[in-house]
């Protein structure tokens, strides 16, 4: 079956969709076949085939194409069937396994984070991470290590003045500043790390899951009792929990 997926024509059909999608708006046929080094005649066809089944739109006026309904529905039919956490759930269950704490998967939502799963270790306490719950980005270890993969200016955009920022009534006020020299620490670490940020005794851990385009898709976590895992032994918790981001980072991209 994967043979026949590999195709060239299925395969063009594909880069096409994926080149609009990741587009601000519509663009022009001759964009599409310099950007993906095709013959102008072949994005044609591609163009009109997927315009048939409604997955691009023509707009005749300025001559150009972008994303249409039905690839609209092929995202919600993405987020209706919850892939995220049907494929994190297994994982982050063998991951507490392995390091005997509480885990979570969570995803960017504007400048905050939800919770999709959590894995709660024998004889550990309940967290404030529960299901469905939303936190500030800024604030926990999923969030910052998600935010420290996207575009400095991207993140500016998301925090523009001090007031976007959540404040707790015990901790200074955050600001840009302090997220980027934090963003900064996270990329050279190449994890995230909270202490007490979030519960007074508990830390965090986490590391990004990547999509195939390099996006974050999701943040797995691992929380502790502050008193139980000392700082040095952080980097080797990193590395753990990065295995098994990468893992469901090979998942999310469909490979065997």
């Amino acid at each position: 079956m994967r043979n026949e997926l590999g195709v060239p024509a299925a395969r063009n059909t594909l880069r096409v969709l994926q080149y609009l999608g990741a587009q601000r708006g519509p663009v022009g046929a001759a964009t599409i076949a310099t950007s993906l080094d095709l013959p102008r005649s072949t994005v044609y066809r591609l163009l009109g085939a997927l315009e048939d089944f409604g997955f691009v739109l023509h707009f005749p006026e300025a001559r150009r194409y972008g994303i249409g309904v039905a690839a609209f529905e092929l995202s919600s039919g993405f987020s209706r069937q919850e892939p995220l956490s049907r494929l994190g759930r297994p994982i982050l269950a063998a991951l507490v396994d392995r390091v005997g704490e509480s885990a979570h998967l969570a995803v960017l939502n504007g400048t905050d984070v939800i919770y999709l799963v959590e894995e709660r270790a024998p004889r550990r306490p309940t967290l404030v991470t529960d299901v469905g719950v939303r936190l500030p980005s800024h604030l926990t270890a999923s969030g910052r290590a998600l935010l420290a993969t996207l575009p400095k200016t991207q993140v500016r955009a998301l925090f523009p003045t001090t007031e976007s920022f959540a404040h707790r009534a015990d901790a200074d006020p955050f600001s840009y500043a302090k997220l980027s020299r934090i963003l900064d620490t996270v990329r050279d670490d190449g994890y995230a790390a909270e202490d007490g940020d979030v519960t007074e005794g508990f830390a965090s851990i986490a590391v990004a899951v990547r999509d195939h385009a390099g996006w974050p898709a999701a943040g797995i976590t691992v929380t502790f009792e502050r008193s139980s895992i000392p700082r040095s032994d952080w980097p080797q918790l990193a590395e753990t929990i990065t295995h098994y981001a990468r893992e469901l980072s090979r998942r999310i991209r469909g490979a065997l």
